[in-house]
């Protein structure tokens, strides 16, 4: 009977109604641009920063005026006597500055005028001064001081109205429908104290974001929006009085009330956002910036510092860690608030002005648009791996255009919400052909779980469907591992708790299997079959067996005191270990078949295991093993033991614990001590002499295992499984037996 295939144009008109359904969601969310969008936009843009970050020129006529851990160490705390500022103002003056900024809040009198210090109705009685100082103003004497220089003051934004109006110096011409009626509102300016608010060339915000805001500083107000009208920011105006500009032109668009386009200033103009602020290009905090104000306090005339100070623009400011003046940028650093002023005067005299426009989120829309239609388009007709492939090439262009936009332009183009909507679209479309993949991983589990097991159907779904009879010849570690005593056992409890104990136990054990990467190949009655290095690589395979037969002695303790087994006699397991050659892979009909391991190494576990019981202790290995895992595992030699169906005798050694017991004295000590016993034995030393020997072995190992005393006691019996001799008879008696029967 001829299937006729399902048809595939109604699910991929499905696929496309999704994809075009989502790409219209994702456009409704960049209009909204809540705020994760907003902050992956912000955090891509300082990455982009942090690539290609400005850099520093030291010619430019900006520098900071830095009142320092060593100024205050010299000069005294802050604040200072105004007399202390009216010698800095001077100094800078002298030294012929081209504007001086103070980053800083005179909104109070100087507290150490004398006029107040004798009014002070704490100090009544204290201070006395000479008559003529009696009604000295060390304000008056500062505002005297600042009339004679290009000084700017700060005022800062603040919630309470409190003190006089503050009203800005600079005249404003607007230019569009009203442009600054959008700008950054602040609700009342701090007051500047009489007379430095009439003395002083200009007036700005020190603030560096609106009021509330915390984090990146990215952009910075040129114009804020007061109760008197706009004020400038604090760069902005000390660039003004350094040029002597009258006034600032404030440029709007033409049609719209409220957006501000750009800040004109003499010769510079300013691209803006809507809301009159401007990006700011960072680069890496330089010392060569910074000015100390110990320097210009102490020195009369230096000419080095006055080639620092004559024809810049200084900004007074402050990095002492007591001030709490400090900000972070887009490249990750803390830096003063002056220096953001700085950085904003040096990007106007550059003329390296970051730009984002509504072109540019246009763009950026569009982009998000044709990724989404591209995977749509690709995954409906081709498939998720062409969609990948088709998809990572259009990211790669709309990243690249970003990046040189940056680079070329200073064009702040956003690429993380393009992107994100691509990936969004393809996880979609990947989601359902993932959802289809498993109805059908489903199908073939239903039909094929009565028959294999879920181990096999897992390397079904790896291989495609694709298993096949057959294997390959490799190295594996085989363990055998079987409870001792399980007669006694089933004869004392019914069969179902039987089984329920088993399961118990055998989870327990299982996972410790686990743990160290090994297959669990099947469960025998009482016993546990287990390979290690297949069906995946496992370093160290021999060693990993080794530490997965010590964690299944220490779980079957804690399985022995747990009440499961209150009441009932304890469980011992006897555990066997090999490694070697074996063919490993699936074996058995066309029909059925199982993925195990065939050959001799597989023999010598089992028949090691079975050895447990001779040599009287509960974990065994064989000298391949040993020889592979001995720099790692503490081991004792436990003779050479005779194995069933093997022409050869065996020689098999004791694990008793891992690296920490290997390396610890006492096992040392037990070594040197069990090696003398070897020797002892292989000499036909006399009995009397091992029993001895055997005794001391058996203290010594009461504290390293306990196990081992039973090994121990039974060693004076088994002599004869010590000596290189009884190996070469057995050999011979082998030899003899085969040629018997070869002439019967």
């Amino acid at each position: 009977m001829k299937v006729k295939p399902k048809e595939k144009t109604p699910r991929r008109r499905a696929f496309r109604l999704v994809g075009l359904g989502l790409i219209l969601f994702g456009c409704f969310i960049r209009v909204m641009d809540p705020y994760p969008v907003r902050m992956t936009r912000l955090i891509y843009f300082d990455i982009l920063q942090r690539a290609m970050p400005r850099e520093y020129n030291p010619d430019l006529p900006v520098r900071v005026l830095d009142i320092d851990e060593k100024s205050l160490a010299n000069w005294g705390q802050w604040p200072w006597p105004r007399t202390l500022l009216a010698q800095m103002v001077e100094n800078l003056g002298e030294y012929g500055a081209a504007a001086i900024a103070f980053d800083m809040l005179f909104a109070e009198p100087d507290r150490y005028s004398p006029v107040r210090l004798l009014n002070d109705p704490a100090l009544a009685g204290v201070v006395t001064v000479e008559d003529h100082a009696q009604k000295m103003d060390y304000d008056v004497l500062f505002g005297l001081e600042v009339a004679n220089w290009p000084v700017v003051m700060g005022t800062a934004a603040r919630l309470s109205d409190e003190g006089n109006q503050v009203s800005p110096t600079a005249g404003i011409i607007e230019i569009g429908e009203n442009p600054t009626a959008g700008l950054i509102s602040v609700p009342y300016w701090t007051p500047i104290a009489a007379p430095l608010d009439r003395s002083t060339a200009g007036i700005g915000g020190v603030n560096v974001s609106p009021l509330g805001g915390t984090g990146i500083v990215r952009r910075v107000p040129v114009l804020w929006g007061g109760p008197s009208g706009p004020m400038p920011g604090l760069g902005i105006e000390a660039l003004r009085v350094a040029i002597g500009a009258p006034f600032i032109l404030a440029e709007g668009a033409s049609d719209e009330e409220g957006i501000m386009l750009a800040v004109e200033l003499g010769d510079f103009r300013l691209p803006t956002t809507e809301n009159g602020e401007v990006w700011i290009r960072y680069r890496h905090d330089q010392p060569e910036l910074y000015l100390s104000a110990d320097d210009v306090m102490q020195t009369p005339d230096d000419p080095d510092l006055r080639a620092e100070i004559e024809g810049r623009i200084i900004l007074i400011g402050t990095s002492a860690a007591g001030l709490f003046d400090m900000h972070l940028t887009s490249l990750g650093e803390s830096v003063p608030g002056v220096s953001i002023h700085a950085q904003m005067l040096e990007q106007i005299f550059t003329g390296e002005m970051l730009s984002r426009s509504d072109v540019t989120a246009a763009l950026e829309l569009l982009s998000f648009v044709l990724l989404g239609l591209i995977v749509i388009a690709v995954m409906s007709s081709f498939g998720a791996v062409a969609s990948f492939v088709a998809g990572g090439a259009a990211a790669g262009v709309v990243l690249g255009t970003s990046w040189l936009a940056f680079q070329n332009q200073l064009v702040l183009f956003d690429v993380t919400f393009p992107l994100m909507g691509g990936m969004a679209n393809f996880g979609m479309l990947a989601g359902y052909l993932f959802v289809s993949t498993e109805r059908e991983k489903r199908e073939i589990r239903q039909v094929f779980s009565h028959y294999v097991a879920p181990e096999i159907l897992d390397e079904m779904e790896v291989s495609g469907h694709r298993l096949q009879l057959g294997g390959e010849t490799q190295e594996i570690t085989v363990m055998f591992s079987d409870i001792r005593g399980f007669t006694p056992l089933s004869e004392s409890v019914s069969a179902t708790d039987l089984v329920a104990l088993l399961n118990e136990l055998f989870s327990q054990v299982g996972d410790q299997i686990l743990k160290e990467r090994g297959t669990i190949d099947k469960f025998i009655g009482d016993a546990v079959m287990a390979f290690w290095n297949a069906p995946l690589p496992v370093e160290d395979h021999p060693c990993r067996a080794a530490r997965a037969a010590l964690l299944m002695r220490k779980a079957l303790t804690e399985f022995n005191a747990s009440d499961v087994m209150r009441g009932r006699p304890p469980i011992a397991l006897a555990t066997g270990c090999a490694t070697g050659q074996a063919c490993v892979g699936n074996i058995g009909s066309r029909s059925r078949f199982n993925y195990t391991v065939i050959g001799d190494v597989v023999n010598v576990a089992a028949r090691i295991e079975q050895s447990c019981r001779h040599v009287e202790y509960d974990i065994l290995v064989s000298s391949s093993v040993h020889r592979l895992a001995r720099q790692d595992l503490a081991m004792l030699e436990a003779g050479f033991v005779d194995l069933k169906g093997k022409s050869d005798l065996e020689a098999v050694y004791a694990l008793v614990g891992d690296k920490t017991v290997l390396d610890s004295p006492e096992f040392r000590k037990l070594s040197i001590a069990h090696g003398d016993l070897v020797v002892a034995m292989r000499d036909r030393q006399s009995h009397v002499r091992i029993e001895k020997m055997c005794q001391r072995c058996a203290m010594m190992a009461k504290e390293i295992e306990p196990g081992l005393q039973r090994f121990y006691l039974s060693l004076p019996g088994r002599t004869a499984d010590f000596r290189s001799d009884v190996q070469s008879s057995q050999v011979v008696f082998s030899h003899h037996g085969r040629e018997r029967q070869s002439s019967a």
